[in-house]
Formats: C-alpha cells, sequence, structure tokens
C-alpha cells in the first residue's frame, strides 16, 4: 500500500469540509498532494527548520530560502521515504531556493502563472501547516500586487509555519504561487510569490549556479523581512491598512499614485483612507480613478 495515500485522502477531506470555498475536487487535491513534499532542514545552530516544497521539474524542487538558509543539509520527505538534496540554487531576494534531488520520484505540477488571476477568484494553498500533516486550504484572491516583475499575490488562504514553500493553485490545478509568509494580525494577510518568478529562475539558472547545500551569508534578507521602511509599497500598505492609520496611509497612496498613476492599487488605497478621513467626495474620486487611472482627470487630494 502506497503509505502516502492517508496522508493525501486526508488532505481531500480536510477540503470537502468547506464545499463553498472549495476550488479544486477530491482527485485534483490528492493529484497535487503528491508533488508538494515536506522539508527538513537541520541549521548550523543546532536547531531544525520545517517547511514545503512543490514538485516543479524533474528531480527539481522548489522551496522558501528561509526555510534553508541555516541549512546543513535538506531532506525532501514524501510519506515514509527520503531524500536528500544534493545541490541548491537561490534567489534570497524573493525568497525562492530550487533543489536538486536525484532519484525524486515525484510528478511535477502544471504550470499557471500570477497575472492572469483575478480579485476573488478561487485558490488553493496545500503544504505542511504546523509542519505535520499535509493540509490544503481554500480561499481567494485578495489583491494582486505589482513587484519586481510580476504580481505577489495576496489571498485569504490560511496557512501557518510549516507550509512556508508550498503552493497556491488556480481553479484549473495550475501552480501559480509559492506560499511565502503572512502579516500578523491581518485575517486576509496571506501572501505567495508569483508562479513567473519560478519559472524565470529555472530558465535563467545554469547548473554552474548550484551549489552543494550550505549555510548562507548572514544577513541575506528577502524583500518582506527588509525593515519597515525599505519594503515594498504593498508591504507597507498592508500595516498602515492592519493598524487602521489612514493619515499615514493617505500620505503614501498619495506619493505611490504620483510615482505610478498606472497603477490601480495606490488609488484604491488613497479612496480607503479618505473614506475613513471622512472625506467622501474626494474617497469617490479616487475609487474612480483606480478603474481608470491614467485619466487626465485623476488629480490628488
Amino acid at each position: 500500500m502506497n503509505r502516502l495515500l492517508p496522508l493525501l485522502l486526508l488532505l481531500a477531506e480536510c477540503a470537502a469540509a468547506r464545499p463553498a470555498l472549495a476550488a479544486l475536487d477530491r482527485a485534483t487535491l490528492v493529484g497535487l498532494g503528491a508533488s508538494v513534499l515536506r522539508i527538513e532542514a537541520p541549521t548550523v545552530q543546532g536547531g531544525f527548520s520545517l517547511g514545503s516544497g512543490v514538485v516543479v521539474g524533474d528531480d527539481t524542487v522548489v522551496t522558501n530560502c528561509h526555510v534553508t538558509r541555516d541549512a546543513t543539509e535538506v531532506r525532501i520527505v514524501q510519506g515514509a521515504l527520503r531524500w536528500v538534496a544534493a545541490t541548491q540554487a537561490s534567489d534570497v531576494s524573493r525568497d525562492l531556493c530550487l533543489l536538486r534531488v536525484p532519484g525524486l520520484k515525484a510528478p511535477a505540477v502544471p504550470w499557471g502563472r500570477a497575472d492572469g488571476l483575478a480579485a476573488g477568484q478561487a485558490v488553493t494553498a496545500i503544504g505542511y501547516t504546523g509542519g505535520t500533516g499535509i493540509q490544503s486550504s481554500s480561499g481567494e484572491v485578495v489583491r494582486l500586487h505589482r513587484h519586481d516583475g510580476a504580481p505577489v499575490i495576496q489571498s485569504d488562504n490560511w496557512f501557518s509555519s510549516g507550509a512556508s514553500g508550498g503552493g497556491l493553485f488556480d481553479d484549473q490545478g495550475r501552480l501559480v504561487g509559492i506560499l511565502t509568509f503572512r502579516l500578523r494580525g491581518g485575517l486576509s494577510h496571506y501572501f505567495a510569490a508569483p508562479s513567473e518568478w519560478v519559472q524565470k529562475m529555472m530558465d535563467a539558472t545554469a547548473t554552474d549556479r548550484f551549489r552543494p547545500v550550505r549555510p548562507m551569508e548572514p544577513g541575506l534578507l528577502a524583500y518582506w523581512e527588509l525593515p519597515q521602511k525599505q519594503q515594498p509599497r504593498f508591504m507597507q500598505a498592508a500595516s498602515l491598512l492592519r493598524d487602521r492609520r489612514w493619515a499615514e496611509l493617505l500620505a503614501m497612496a498619495t506619493d505611490w499614485s504620483r510615482a505610478e498613476p498606472d497603477d490601480d492599487e495606490p488609488w484604491s488605497l488613497l479612496g480607503v483612507a479618505l473614506e475613513h478621513l471622512g472625506r467622501l467626495p474626494e474617497a469617490q474620486h479616487a475609487y474612480d480613478c483606480s478603474k481608470r487611472p491614467v485619466s487626465r482627470n485623476c488629480t490628488h487630494p
């Protein structure tokens, strides 16, 4: 009997318990579950890092670098089966690491694109939430944030430590993102790296860029781990929204919309800030501009 099967059936049953939000059917979930693996990484500090990984090619798994950056060894686990990653290629700023895993017996997932998503679209997160059994979480896209050439996906799929490096899949079962981080205190603040970043990394990563697994240089941080003032604007805005700091959000969104007038996000945030400050006509104007931000009629408060 396949020792992985009980875990995969549990994954499908967890999703079936939420039929109103379920994005994928049982068979698709079970199939994808065979390609989302557990990552175990003993660290140089003597600890143990747990995460998830997604099979994206022959003997190739993608995960988050924050799972493996202090690792002396990276183990890939599928039920009772274990492999050791031979080499790793990293893009720490985007928090994506590719692992070469000789002899891996797991199928690659089908590819999707984050830039093909829309707010409100159903998505499913699959990973080892809590670091133990594989789980799925059904939800929907909250917003797409322009960053570094592709949209970072914000969704309301719940996940916690252990799921980092897992997969976010669209309603066709295609990989659209890699589960990466959550903003504490926000009910819908779960973020995934776009699949386009992974594809570009695979296309650009020559064999000689893979190195034996070893601890990375100290102090290297992903974009979301930087001090708040150095983070992308969308993350600064998310923190201001969460903390209801409307005047600061107004100032930030005004500067952002002036710098990037063709991006709808700062105009929408401008509307939110103005609405909460009681400036309703100006808020409506900003909301209208979020739908047509290049209009010459769009002005700032």
